[in-house]
C-alpha cells in the first residue's frame, strides 16, 4: 500500500494512504477558502454585546457559503417579554416566514404545543415568562437547494420538561449567511444569558 507524508512546518506530520481495495479513490478537498474553516466557533454574543441593553435581536452575519450545518448554543438567554423565543435564518436578508416549525414540552394534560411559521422556534405557547432562563442547542442542517431543517432541545428555568423543537425552512434566495436569534413579535429586548455558532463545511 502507497502512501503519502506530508510533514509539518515545525513538527508532526501527516500520512495520507491509499485503501488497501482494488480500484480508484477519490478523495475531493474543499476549496481554498474552506480549508482552514471546516469548523468554525464563532464569538460568542452576550444580550448586551454591542454595549446596548435593548437588543431585540442577536445576529451572525457574513458567514461563508459552504456551510452545510449549523448548531446555535443559547445558555442562560432571557428576554424581558414572554414572546416566543426563535431563530431565523437568510441570505442577503433575513427570511421572516414560510417556515414550518414546532416545540413542545411535557405529556398528557401538562403537554404545551406552538407551532410557528415566522423561524424556527424555541419554546411552546405558554411556557414563555420574562424570567425564563434557556439553555441548550439546535441544529440546522442543509437538506437541500439552499432548505434548512432544524432539530433541538432547550432547557427553560420555568418548565418542568425540556423543550423540543424541529423544523423546516423555506428556500432561501442563495446560500445561508445569516442567522438571528430573536422573539416572534421581534420586540421583547434580551437580557440575560448570551448565544453563540458552531459552523460546518
Amino acid at each position: 500500500m502507497s502512501s503519502v507524508i506530508i510533514s509539518g512546518d515545525t513538527s508532526g506530520a501527516i500520512t495520507v494512504a491509499a485503501p488497501a481495495v482494488s480500484g480508484t479513490n477519490t478523495l475531493t478537498l474543499q476549496a481554498a477558502t474552506a480549508t482552514s474553516a471546516v469548523n468554525t466557533l464563532a464569538t460568542a454574543k452576550a444580550y448586551n454585546w454591542n454595549g446596548l441593553t435593548t437588543n431585540t435581536s442577536l445576529d451572525f452575519t457574513d458567514l461563508p457559503s459552504w456551510i452545510k450545518r449549523v448548531t446555535v448554543m443559547l445558555q442562560g438567554v432571557s428576554t424581558n417579554g414572554t414572546s416566543l423565543p426563535q431563530i431565523q435564518i437568510g441570505s442577503g436578508s433575513f427570511s421572516t416566514s414560510g417556515y414550518a416549525s414546532a416545540a413542545n414540552y411535557g405529556i398528557g394534560a401538562g403537554q404545551f404545543t406552538g407551532t410557528v411559521t415566522s423561524g424556527f422556534v424555541l419554546e411552546p405557547s405558554g411556557g414563555a415568562t420574562a424570567a425564563n432562563l434557556r439553555s441548550g442547542s439546535v441544529i440546522l442542517t442543509l437538506i437541500n437547494s439552499n432548505t434548512w431543517v432544524s432539530q433541538g432541545v432547550i432547557y427553560s428555568s420555568s418548565l418542568t420538561f425540556n423543550n423540543m423543537s424541529a423544523g423546516a425552512s423555506p428556500a432561501l434566495g442563495g446560500a445561508l449567511d445569516r442567522i438571528r436569534l430573536t422573539t416572534v413579535l421581534g420586540v421583547d429586548t434580551f437580557d440575560a444569558g448570551s448565544v453563540n455558532i458552531l459552523y460546518e463545511g
